[in-house]
């Protein structure tokens, strides 16, 4: 812009000096000017024309601690030769938006791969594309936005919890149902001689060849059968670590340094992002949850009252994991009703023989009241109680703690840095809160 201003000053000024004097080397140097205008303004229209922009997106779904990639077509379709085109993506996905610089000759197209560190959960728009090119003595850029878009589905970062299980002996309420099913669950009652019909996975193959005949399992109805985490994402419980913020991301790494298309792949895998609030943590807890329950063969639903009421029914078949994580990774702590009021809302969905997993970081003893009613209707239920003060928080939690460990409610205390398997290993002693 600089340059082209100052080619329009000294036209002008030229053109003014020889109107004034009557010298043609003035008359002269104002056309030439103003022809090296109008060349520049051609040639870089003409260097924006013909181009092709496809966008590739080889991840579309991917999980916080994994890599993106998309592939960036730019293709020549003139035959003239384009001397100088620079791309700039305007994506939404963090850390993604970037450019480069291409040198194409007639009919001739380039490629990059595109590879981005996943470092927060959503939906992300990738594109639109903006081509800027110019002349070669720099006077004039022109822009060119291309609309095509795509979009990413970055789920939570979830662990394997593999020493977790729910503590049903110490849950109050309710005792095993010894009624029979055709269902499989994850209760075996007995073994019995195989009959026409049934089918191939019951077959108990340890007792086939024990006693040499076809045995098959015979299952009971699961006495929790019903497993509901309930996540609490009320806006106000959130507490943010001020040490952090949305940008922040893992540790500098060499091999992220520079153009995102010049990027190497890992040799380790990805490191996941940092958890800058209890939103996050509770997020995680509750998405690694989902997935060791439905990996028991549990069934799972969700209830989570963010932006907008999110209820998954339980169920257990493969696609309600991914129902989950698709809810998860896009729900933000926008809710503006306590979890008391979700629980109280939400009650003609948790009958009997049901078990709450609460997931929050909220010091409201209301919400213990209001599960207290449910523990009183049979329902059972466990709590993962994301520390605030871990991340930075006022209030104490130690009055909520003692509440439910009056109730004897399992409670998995979450802290910040604190690895989630370890946290989850066991309830805390229902003595260490009083």
């Amino acid at each position: 812009m600089q340059r082209l201003l100052t080619v329009l000053i000294l036209a002008g000024m030229s053109f003014l000096a020889a109107q004034g004097t009557g010298i043609r080397l003035f008359f002269h140097l104002s056309y030439l000017l103003v022809a090296l205008l109008i060349l520049a303004l051609i040639w870089a229209w003409l260097n924006l024309r013909g181009l092709d922009v496809e966008r590739e997106t080889l991840t579309r779904r991917a999980t916080v601690g994994e890599y993106a990639r998309e592939r960036i077509s730019l293709r020549n379709r003139w035959p003239l030769p384009k001397l100088w085109v620079e791309l700039h993506d305007d994506s939404e996905l963090p850390a993604h938006g970037g450019g480069f610089v291409a040198s194409l000759a007639g009919r001739e197209w380039e490629r990059w791969t595109a590879r981005t560190l996943c470092t927060r959960r959503g939906r992300f728009r990738l594109g639109p594309a903006t081509l800027i090119s110019g002349d070669p003595f720099g006077i004039v850029r022109l822009r060119r936005v291309v609309p095509a878009t795509s979009e990413i589905l970055v789920y939570p970062q979830t662990v394997d919890l593999p020493d977790f299980r729910l503590p049903s002996a110490e849950l109050p309420g309710g005792q095993a149902t010894r009624a029979r099913t055709f269902n499989v669950t994850p209760n075996v009652a007995t073994v019995r001689e195989y009959a026409p019909g049934d089918s191939m996975n019951r077959i108990h193959w340890r007792s086939t060849a024990r006693l040499g005949q076809l045995m098959v399992k015979e299952f009971e109805l699961d006495p929790s059968a019903d497993i509901y985490l309930v996540l609490d994402m009320q806006e106000r419980t959130v507490v943010r670590d001020a040490r952090l913020s949305d940008s922040a991301g893992p540790p500098a790494d060499p091999r992220e340094q520079g153009p995102w298309w010049t990027r190497q792949p890992d040799v380790a895998p990805a490191r996941p992002g940092f958890l800058i609030s209890t939103e996050e943590h509770a997020v995680m807890a509750t998405a690694s949850l989902a997935r060791a329950l439905l990996s028991q063969n549990r069934v799972v639903g969700l209830v989570a009252w963010g932006q907008h009421r999110e209820v998954i029914p339980a169920e257990r078949e493969a696609r309600q994991l991914f129902r989950i994580l698709e809810a998860l990774a896009v729900l933000r702590a926008h809710g503006a009703q306590g979890l008391a009021e979700v629980l109280v809302a939400e009650s003609q969905r948790f009958g009997r023989n049901c078990t709450l997993v609460v997931v929050t970081a909220s010091v409201d003893p209301r919400w213990v009241s209001a599960l207290q009613q449910h523990l009183y209707r049979g329902v059972r239920a466990a709590v993962l109680f994301v520390d605030p003060q871990s991340y930075g928080g006022w209030r104490d939690p130690e009055p909520v703690l003692r509440h439910l460990a009056e109730l004897r409610v399992p409670t998995y205390r979450l802290r910040q840095g604190q690895p989630l398997p370890d946290a989850l290993r066991a309830p805390m002693a229902l003595g260490a809160a009083a």
